[in-house]
């Protein structure tokens, strides 16, 4: 599940083209009728591509702790 999250995080800043989005975007856009339910998954695929620094993740314009899982809504950006 993981390389499928990975990979729809990666195609939706490709089509973001260089504009942030939300990781609750990326269930609805490929889990239509069931993104809730993979919320969870989203938010763990994000924070480890962050760790990695393949993308940025930021919550009021400003970039989030690496070590813990962002309270409340949350932005993710390709970096290039």
């Amino acid at each position: 599940m993981d390389s499928i999250l990975e990979t729809a995080i990666f195609e939706m800043g490709r089509k973001a083209k260089g504009k942030s989005f939300s990781p609750a975007e990326v269930v609805k856009w490929i889990f239509p009728q069931a993104w809730a339910h993979f919320m969870v998954d989203i938010e763990e695929v994000m924070m480890k591509l962050y760790r990695e620094g393949k993308i940025s993740v930021t919550q009021a314009g400003e970039d989030i702790p690496k070590d813990h899982l962002p309270k409340g809504p949350v932005r993710i950006k390709l970096i290039r």
